[in-house]
C-alpha cells in the first residue's frame, strides 16, 4: 500500500449508504468487512513504523543522554498525518480495490 499517494480523507466524511452497500446489498456486511481491512491496514502500518523507528533506538541505560534526532521527528510527523485505518479501508472499498469471498453456511 503506498501511503503517500492515498486520496482518503484525513477529515470526518458522510458517506452515501447506496454506495457503501452496493457491492454485496448489505450495509451490515460491507462495513464487517472494511472493518477487517481497517484492522490489517494498521497493522501494516503499525509494523512499518516500528521498523522505521528502530533505526533510530538507542540501547543506553542512561537518562542523562536525551537526543534530538530530526530525522525520527519527521518519521513520527508523517505518520501522525496520515489518513486513519478505517479512512483508508473505506477509499479501498469503494474504489474496489478489496476483494471478499462470501463464506455460505
Amino acid at each position: 500500500m503506498d501511503l503517500r499517494n492515498t486520496k482518503a480523507p484525513v477529515n470526518t466524511v458522510t458517506y452515501d449508504k447506496s454506495k457503501i452497500e452496493e457491492p454485496t446489498g448489505n450495509v451490515y456486511e460491507a462495513i464487517t468487512i472494511m472493518a477487517k481491512r481497517a484492522n490489517q491496514i494498521n497493522m501494516e502500518i503499525k509494523t512499518e513504523l516500528i521498523d522505521k523507528l528502530e533505526e533510530f533506538a538507542t540501547y543506553t541505560d542512561s537518562l542523562d543522554e536525551v537526543f534530538e534526532n530530526k530525522e525520527q521527528i519527521e518519521v513520527s510527523k508523517f505518520y501522525e498525518r496520515l489518513p486513519k485505518a478505517p479512512a483508508l479501508a473505506v477509499e479501498e472499498w469503494l474504489n474496489g480495490d478489496i476483494t471478499y469471498k462470501e463464506v455460505v453456511k
